[in-house]
């Protein structure tokens, strides 16, 4: 049976999330690497992980590419917006120094973040009020897929083409492979990521536009400066209190989410003694767990089982994961690690089931349906904006001043993993008490009853 072009353009769509989720893990991966061959240490290994797709880097792009879908269209930022991608992580895949490795994750970072609001908007308005969910689904498949296939090239090439000396610090000098140093497997991280992103821009650039956003662009948009639209945006008390909504469930569920995505290897390093090789494998397993869950409960379920179910359900074992690293991995508050590697295997499963119909589900879904046709990359904008930059912000202090060098002082996670389990509280309790009703509505319907037949 043919695919149908709602399909086509999730699948086409869904690889910008792929290469977000994937360059997050990619420098997350390489960071040791970096750090051996460009001589830096804890604050700019902190830095990087602030300015890059995982914090301010996406936070920025975002903030430009929600306006500019709104005021020129959903598919505007895929004409353009992956080709910078490709040149930063080909930057990325070439540095031969910390400039270089800056330059490369912030252009990512930008990239990335300017193709969230497009994305999630473009597969909400090309889908039906009952496949609404699951499309996003498969968006959150191919996100998930990132990780997967980053930790299982990073696994495979460990073996290959391993790194370091036998001292696990040392890398290995140029010639080692060829004229290649130990840095030889990171770089090719980053060329299957290169090659991805040109694949996605061909694809993506031949989309034809949302005819949702087409109907409903006025030439009062079309005219209207960035400033402007985004303040007859927030003069609305049902955007503001959306935006407020949303906010608190992802943000929170963010901090911990981003500070798996970043800096989880070094935990795994210092609570179980753990080389490259057993991080991986943590790594696989858990973004396999996130895949499968992703398509088989939210992308099967979204659009059946209520949202406040499996909302409240999947928020419950991201709880349940990070009080096992804070009551159960005590042994990090006196340093010890000999008994970590259950505890580790718990967090990874529970974290990686919960992931895959979690916050960020919802949060693409909710953002897509909550907002109208004129203001909803602009507003996703402002929320990922605002997600992001608290994510750089924990990135700089969290790991700075709370848990500083992990390597080397294992203890400092412990006060980390309580602030985790804070958090995940609130994006509980509010994403529970305030989940709106707008399973099989159409995106008119839902509009309208939140904002009258003028919007």
């Amino acid at each position: 049976m043919a695919m149908s072009q709602e399909r086509k353009g999730t699948i086409a769509v869904s690889l910008t999330n792929f290469l977000d989720s994937g360059c997050i893990v990619a420098s997350s991966v390489a960071l040791t690497a970096w750090a051996a061959a460009f001589g830096f240490g804890s604050m700019w290994t902190s830095i990087l992980g602030a300015i890059g797709a995982n914090a301010f880097g996406a936070a920025i792009g975002a903030l430009i590419g929600g306006f500019l879908t709104d005021k020129y269209g959903r598919t505007i930022i895929y004409r353009y917006n992956l080709l910078v991608y490709a040149i930063g992580v080909a930057i990325a895949m070439c540095a031969m120094n910390l400039p270089m490795v800056v330059v490369g994750v912030v252009l990512s970072g930008l990239s990335v973040g300017a193709g969230v609001p497009a994305s999630w908007s473009y597969i909400s308005e090309t889908s039906t009020s009952t496949k609404r969910a699951a499309n996003i689904g498969i968006s959150q498949f191919a996100w998930s897929c990132g990780p997967a296939i980053i930790f299982l090239l990073s696994l495979a090439l460990s073996f290959a083409l391993p790194g370091f000396a036998a001292d696990g610090k040392t890398l290995l000098p140029a010639g080692t492979y060829g004229p290649f140093d130990g840095l030889l497997s990171t770089r090719i991280l980053f060329l299957v990521l290169l090659v991805v992103a040109l694949v996605a821009w061909n694809l993506q650039r031949q989309l034809q536009e949302s005819k949702d956003w087409a109907e409903k662009q006025s030439d009062a948009t079309e005219h209207e400066s960035f400033g402007r639209m985004m303040a007859n945006a927030l003069k609305n008390p049902v955007n503001v209190k959306t935006i407020v909504f949303l906010v608190a469930v992802y943000l929170t569920w963010n901090l911990a989410a981003g500070t798996n995505g970043q800096f989880m290897p070094y935990l795994y390093a210092a609570a179980g003694n753990l080389d490259s090789v057993g991080q991986s494998l943590l790594g696989v397993v858990q973004w396999v767990l996130v895949a499968v869950c992703s398509l088989a409960v939210f992308s099967k379920l979204g659009d059946k089982v209520p949202h406040r179910v499996l909302f409240g359900v999947s928020a419950l074992l991201a709880l349940a994961s990070w009080v096992c690293i804070a009551i159960f991995g005590a042994a990090l508050n006196n340093g010890t690690t000999d008994s970590m590697g259950w505890c580790l295997w718990a967090y990874v499963i529970l974290w990686g089931v919960s992931a895959g119909f979690s916050a960020q589900c919802f949060y693409a879904l909710w953002g897509t349906e909550l907002f109208p046709t004129r203001y909803r990359g602009g507003a996703q904008g402002i929320m990922f904006f605002l997600v992001r930059a608290a994510l750089g912000i924990w990135s700089l202090v969290g790991v700075g001043a709370i848990m500083g060098d992990i390597s080397t002082n294992p203890a400092g996670f412990f006060p980390a993993a309580l602030i985790m389990c804070a958090v995940l509280v609130v994006s509980l309790v509010v994403g529970v008490a305030w989940c709106p009703d707008t399973q099989g509505k159409t995106l008119d319907q839902i509009t309208e009853e939140r904002y009258g037949k003028l919007q």
